[in-house]
This record gives structure tokens, sequence and C-alpha cells, in this order.
């Protein structure tokens, strides 16, 4: 372990966070999170510098470099602080609580994210990024440093009170939301909002930046399965198809960065994150199944190829995310000039590839560099396969981004669906195979004494406990591997794990906190209901606690999912585009939601009636197939009606006849 001057120890040095390791170099005295490094403020009578970011973050990097690798404000902050350093998507627990605390007192959040607190936890002054020297009207870091110290010292009291103010502020916005009714009319209004307020031009919310909306055009694929209403599709095309063709989407690699810097999907910000590259590979199947689309079925099968090149560890299991930056440059591995492409692919296919892909003299991006977008289907597919090929194999030759190859349990969770369900629509068994080893590793590898832990790293799990959103998005799952297989273990295991959340998470008024009743004390026990980039832990466990109801027919849970969905009513009606996955799962929930059994001896004329079910049957649809006989809840006293394979379809609690 590394040594600095006053004989004190940057404690990061063999965290299973690549973001934490990526400082143990740093001068500065970095401690973990622990109850020892506030031991060590009130001991000292310093305040907390807390600081949170994580490994694909550019900002993140370039905050460090300009101040955490400079000696003398390393300086200031060891002689002044005990500085601590989080990664969010390892404690999203934590992240949450000063992020609320920082979005209060600065009217935005983001990372790096700079927090200062007393030695009990209680913050009192936040910001974001802050500059080595003056700039923007932002302070320099060391003058931040240097007033806050003063003020500790000088002006403590006031820093008590203010603290004491924030704290019982956060407490005060963390109440749930009153229940209210769910119907037909609320779904109508709130996709009135959605279509109101995406782009009609180039899909997303309009303005910049703009984020894939993943689980709002999931809801409007459902509510036009349910409405027939083409204007639902059409919209949810436009998103569908316009993020495939620009820069966000790696037109030689398959998979989609972060977000776009602008309106059109031109220039990503070139972070690649496992969560959103399954929710939209979950989407893209949706539309292939409803629509048929060749193109949805590409980009399911690219993605699929990034996530198992890429981002599939030696453990089976699925990294974090592709940097932004190659050697501290954003973007440097993907773009491309009309003289690389000409070097590489000789004077007719340069110019050709040039036209297609958008590189001109001018560029897109910096320096006269573009990004590959693909607005117009290639004239000559053969030729666009063969370039498309050569490219690739060249941008391997380039420096590569890094992976943070930390395993998040939640993040998983929202693949191993993914692939289960896009498996399944576009008959490719390998997907569902991947699905299975992943979570072999996670069972092996993040259950601990019957409990989960939230994220591994080379084989190795994390002491940081699983939140709400690991232990749903895994049931979730789990349950779609289940509908996949088949295999009863599968139902069994997110059984327990919705078990696990109704006995720990249940705040005892039909909604649900983000961490379990015995989990680290923070200074309030956060509870988001809204959908961001990845959903609610509180949305995924309804949805999850649905469907293992009309699976199993178990009443308890459906109750459990319906109080949830009536506690986001309001989230609904009011911000329906940060409630995507709670408006789907009362989709869902108004649907019954309908169940399929398929019973009947093992073989193709099973296989294929079910994968008929599945093409016919809508998005929220239930699954079990089986032999006749099987003592599970949908199969009970099915018959195979002579001896054939047959198919059982229950809405709302009503059955067909077979």
């Amino acid at each position: 372990m590394a040594r600095y001057r006053g004989g004190m120890s940057n404690r990061l040095a063999g965290s299973t966070s690549p973001y934490l390791a990526q400082h143990a170099e740093n001068p500065v005295h970095w401690w973990p999170w622990s109850t020892e490094a506030f031991a060590e403020a009130s001991a000292r009578d310093v305040p907390v510098l807390l600081s949170v970011g994580y490994s694909a973050c550019h900002w993140c990097h370039v905050m460090a470099h300009e101040s955490f690798e400079n000696q003398a404000i390393a300086d200031l902050m060891n002689s002044g602080y005990v500085c601590i350093k989080v990664d969010r998507e390892e404690r999203p627990d934590i992240d949450a609580v000063y992020m609320a605390a920082t979005q209060s007192l600065t009217g935005q959040g983001g990372w790096p994210m700079t927090v200062f607190l007393t030695p009990d936890g209680k913050p009192f002054y936040a910001g974001t990024y802050f500059p080595p020297t003056p700039r923007s009207g932002l302070p320099s870091f060391p003058q931040l440093l240097t007033a806050i110290s003063s003020t500790w010292s000088d002006k403590r009291e006031s820093v008590l009170q203010a603290a004491g103010s924030i704290s019982a502020d956060l407490e005060r916005v963390n109440q749930a939301l009153p229940s209210g009714a769910i119907s037909e009319a609320l779904l109508e209004r709130a996709t009135s909002t959605l279509l109101h307020q995406l782009d009609p031009r180039s899909g997303g919310f309009s303005g910049a930046p703009k984020f894939p909306p993943a689980m709002p055009v999931e809801f409007l694929l459902r509510q036009y399965e349910q409405t027939g209403n083409p204007d639902l599709l059409t919209t949810a095309e436009v998103t569908l198809d316009a993020m495939s063709r620009g820069g966000i989407y790696d037109q030689l690699a398959g998979g989609f960065a972060r977000y776009s810097v602008d309106a059109d999907w031109v220039v990503p910000h070139f972070e690649k994150m496992l969560y959103d590259n399954a929710l939209l590979l979950r989407v893209y199947a949706h539309h292939h199944r409803l629509t048929g689309s060749p193109s949805s079925a590409r980009v399911c099968a690219e993605t699929v190829q990034f996530l198992i090149a890429e981002l599939r560890t030696a453990d089976a299991a699925f990294a974090s995310a592709l940097d932004a930056d190659t050697d501290g440059v954003e973007g440097l591995t993907a773009v491309w000039t009309p003289a690389q492409l000409t070097d590489v692919l000789g004077e007719s296919d340069g110019r050709w590839a040039a036209d297609l892909l958008e590189v001109t003299p001018v560029g897109t991006f910096e320096d006269g560099a573009s990004v590959l977008q693909l607005l117009t289907d290639p004239d000559d597919p053969a030729r666009w396969r063969r370039i498309r090929a050569v490219l690739a194999e060249s941008r391997a030759g380039r420096p590569q981004p890094a992976r943070d190859d930390k395993v998040i349990l939640s993040w998983n969770g929202l693949l191993i669906a993914a692939l289960a369900e896009a498996g399944t629509t576009l008959r490719q068994p390998d997907w569902i195979v991947a699905a299975q080893q992943a979570f072999e590793f996670l069972l092996a590898t993040h259950r601990v004494d019957g409990r989960w832990r939230r994220s591994s790293r080379d084989g190795v799990v994390g002491e940081a406990s699983g939140v709400l959103s690991d232990h749903a998005d895994l049931a979730d799952g789990l349950l779609a591997l289940f509908q996949a297989t088949g295999a009863q273990s599968y139902l069994d295991q997110a059984g327990e794990l919705l078990e696990i959340v109704l006995r720990h998470f249940d705040d005892g008024a039909g909604g649900f906190y983000d961490t379990a009743d015995d989990a680290e004390i923070l200074v309030v026990r956060p509870r988001d209901p809204t959908d961001g980039a990845t959903p609610s832990g509180a949305s995924a466990c309804a949805d999850a606690l649905l469907t293992y109801s009309a699976l199993t027919g178990k009443s308890q849970y459906r109750q459990a999912a319906e109080q949830a969905v009536a506690g986001a009513s309001l989230l609904m009606e009011r911000q329906p585009r940060a409630a995507g996955r709670w408006l789907g799962t009362t989709r869902s929930m108004l649907d019954g939601p309908i169940q399929v059994a398929v019973v009947g001896p093992a073989g193709p004329g099973r296989a294929e009636l079910l994968a008929t079910a599945r093409i016919f049957a809508p998005a929220g649809t239930v699954f079990d197939h089986g032999e006749a006989g099987s003592d599970r809840a949908l199969l009970a006293d099915r018959t195979a009606l002579q001896g054939e394979p047959t198919a059982y379809v229950c809405h709302g609690f009503v059955c067909d006849r077979p």
C-alpha cells in the first residue's frame, strides 16, 4: 500500500471498484466509505469531503487529473478533511442520498459529485465539478477547500445548523407519494402527455442532451398493442429508427452509447453502459415481434454481439461499461475522417463509405472527424457488409477505451431478462444460454449467507449489500428465464428474491425503500420511485411481483404489486416520462395480465405452438409450458386435447376455450 506525505495512506488499493482503484495512486489520502473514516473525521475535528463518481465518467477523469493528482491540492484536502471516494454504481444508496442534497442546494446534479459533510454524515455544502483555477463563474477547487475549512473553524455553529436543516429537508421530501386509483383513463392521459413531449422529427424527448427513452417507448408499444392507435407505433418507430441510424449507435460493432450531446443523435457521449444496452435490446426485440422489422432484428443481433464480445467477463457475467475516453481523449477510438476511410478502404470504397456514413471534410465531431451514421440504407448491402467488417477490424487496432469490469447485480438482471426475451423472440437459443450462464455466476458469487451482494470484480464479491433494484431486476430476469426454459428452479429463486424484498424493503404502507431494514443506516433511508436511466427499484419490484403472481396464482404478490402501483399513480399522471416502467406494469395489471399455458408432449409441436403464441400475445403476457398434468399453477388440470400440444389463454381471470 502506497505511503504519502504525513504518514497517511491511500486506502483504495485492492478495491473491487475499478473507479476507486483508479484513484489508488493519488496523493490524496482517500478512504473508502466506512465508519472508520467518519471516526477519523470526528477524532481530527475536520469535515468529510465526499467525492462520488464512476469509472466511465468523462468529467470525473478530468477532475481527477486536474485536482486529485495535483500534490498542492491534495495537501489542502489531506490537511483539512477526511476524504472519502465512492463509486456511485457500487453504492447507489449513498449516491442517492447525497445527490438529493446536491440538487436541493444547487438546483442541479451530476458527476463528479462533491459534498462536504459533518463527521456524522450530514451534508452542508455541495457541488459537482470544480476546476483547479477559477473558470466560467466557478470558484477554483483550492479556493473552495480553503473557504470551507475557514467556515468550519470560524463559523461552526452556522455550519451545524445548515447541516441539520438540510438533513431535515431530505427526510421531509423522502416520504411516500399519496396512493391513487389506476385506470385506462390514467394510461390514456399519460400516453397523451408522452406523445406531446416526444420529438416528432428525431425521436426521443425534445432538446439536448438526448437520452434513449427505452421504457417510455416500450410503454407506447404496449399501448399500441392494446388500442391499435397507429400514432403510438409511429412515434415509437421514429425514436427507434433515429437512434439505430444515428451516432449514438455503434454502426461498426453494435451497441448504444449513453446519450447524444445533440438533439439529433449525431454525437454521442461515448461511454457504453450495460443497462442501456439491456433495456434497448428488450425494446427492439419487442418491436421486431410486433412488426417483423428486419432492422430491429439486426439491431438486436448486433447489440448482443457487442455485449458478448466487449462486456462479457471470463466468469460469463457482464461488465458494467466501456469508458467514454481513450488515453484521456473522448471518442478517440470511434471517430473517422475521409482520409482515414480512404487509407483503410482505398479510394473508391473510401468515398462510397464516406457518403454512406456521413463522414465529411468538415466533420460532425472535433478536429474534422465524424461519428459514423447510417441515415439511409446502403444501395449495395453486400458491399456495406464487407466494408463494415474491414472498418471494424481496422478500428480494433486503435487504442481502446478502458472497461469497468465490475459486475453489478441489477444490471446483469436487466440483461438476463433481455437476453431471455430476445432469445425467444428471435429464436436464438445461444442468447438464452448466455443469460443462464450469467445467472449461475451471480448465484455462486453474489449470494452470501442467504443474502445478495451488489457487485463483484474478478470473481471477488464486494461488501456492499444489494439494494432494492438488485433484487427486483434479478427476479425479473429469472422470471424471463423461467418462461423461456420452463425450468422450475428459476421460478423458485425468483420467489426467494421477492420474499427478501417483502421482508426487508417494505415500508409498511404499500411501498418500498431502496435499502433493506438491516442495511447500513444513512442520513435518510433512501427511496426514489422515479424511472431514470434504469427502472426504479420499486417499479421493477412491482412488475416482478405481478408476473410472479400471474405465474404462481399467489394472490398476496399481486396485492403487493397493486399497492405499489397505486402509490405511483401521481407520478404516472404528472411525470410519465419518469414512469415508463410503472406505466408498462400498469398496462399489464389492467390486462390481467394475460396468461398463456401450453401443454403437451415435449417436441417440435409444442415448441412451435409456444413460439406462435409468443408472437401474437401482447407484451406483458406470462407463459408457462410443460407436460400435461404438471402441478404448476398454469399447467394444473390442463389436458392436451387428443394428445396434441394445446394452448390455454386466460384474460383477467377468465379463460378461453383451449
